[in-house]
């Protein structure tokens, strides 16, 4: 006897015209769908149509795919909507064209490279995160991640190309959103292999920059400034954001950074970068920061979510928090301002 044979058996669910449970299971088996993106990032698919379309049987041989899961595969990523089928020869959609091809100016793919590597394994620990609110990453096992890190050149490079990649979100829009016209200089703090200085120095030729980080990120620093044609205008400072001063500038660039420490540590490197500015001098900060309402933005609330498995003590925040730690360490006037994408960006002026 089945189920609908025993009239003693509530029904599996409501009827036509009642909730439906297809949203819940979509979210609840979404990391299926993320999984087969951050596959097809590792595997090379978006990179080997960067040159045109191809079949599938094209694709399984030059990728290394198993006739068994091939197709699925590949039309899994077209269902999707990160791959264009038009008969049996698959190509890049405009976006995954532009954004995950690695010979694209504009690839973001290593982020995603660094979200399959790093950060997927970790995320299924979450709910152990949520009952201790201690970090599930390398420290779980007594590890210092960034001490490991930065005694590991090939690794520093991997981490620094994916915070590279991540700095396309915000570039374009940063370049065009501060007045830079006001300013001659700027300090990136924590600007890690200065992809985002190097932007800034091409879209505006009269600013000069610097890059502060950790010592051994100063050779990949000098060699994108190099490689983008900054060299003679972009600069590194090695030291500890926490323990030496920061670089004095007419603007001091906090992206990304905030979110990654607890309230005493963000409020106090938004106090070291008011001392570090002029009068007339700007702090310009940027992270993924929770809606005012703290009901809409998905993205952040899962970034801060990441923090917590990542971090001893980060979060993300409003804007209108930055906006009173600001207040409070002497800024006087302090604005909001919307960019496209996940980011939110304040700027500060003393």
């Amino acid at each position: 006897m089945t189920a609908l044979d025993n009239p003693a058996t509530p029904p599996a669910g409501p009827g036509p015209g009642g909730p439906n449970p297809g949203p819940l299971l979509q979210l609840g088996t979404g990391f299926q769908a993320s999984k087969v993106l951050l596959s097809a990032v590792e595997l090379g698919v978006f990179g080997a149509l960067g040159g045109g379309p191809r079949t599938a049987a094209e694709l399984q041989e030059g990728l290394g795919l198993h006739p068994r899961s091939a197709l699925d595969f590949l039309d899994a990523l077209v269902a999707l909507g990160m791959l264009e089928r038009e008969g049996d020869r698959y190509a890049n959609t405009p976006t995954t064209g532009a954004f995950l091809d690695p010979a694209a100016a504009s690839y973001v793919g290593g982020f995603l490279e660094m979200a399959n590597s790093r950060l997927y394994g970790f995320w299924d620990r979450l709910t152990e995160a949520l009952r201790t609110g201690e970090p599930q990453n390398e420290a779980r096992e007594g590890r210092d991640f960034f001490a490991e890190l930065y005694t590991d050149d090939a690794a520093l490079r991997d981490f620094l190309d994916g915070m590279a990649a991540s700095m396309q979100f915000v570039a374009g829009p940063l370049a065009a959103l501060v007045p830079w016209d006001r300013y001659a200089s700027f300090v990136d703090v924590g600007g890690a292999s200065g992809a985002l200085a190097t932007r800034l120095l091409g879209a505006h030729p009269h600013l000069t920059g610097t890059v502060f980080d950790l010592p051994p990120v100063g050779p990949h620093v000098r060699e994108r400034a190099e490689a983008g044609g900054v060299g003679d205008r972009l600069g590194f400072v090695g030291g500890d954001f926490f323990a030496d001063p920061l670089p004095a500038a007419d603007v001091v660039v906090l992206g990304h950074v905030l979110h990654d420490w607890g309230l005493d540590h963000k409020k106090a490197l938004v106090e070291a970068a008011h001392e570090a500015l002029p009068a007339g001098g700007a702090l310009v900060a940027y992270d993924a920061m929770v809606d005012d309402d703290r009901r809409h933005n998905v993205f952040s609330f899962l970034m801060s979510l990441n923090m917590l498995i990542e971090t001893p003590g980060g979060f993300e925040y409003r804007a209108a928090d930055l906006a009173a730690w600001c207040t409070e360490a002497g800024f006087s006037q302090v604005d909001v301002v919307d960019m496209p994408g996940p980011d939110t960006l304040v700027v500060a002026t003393k």
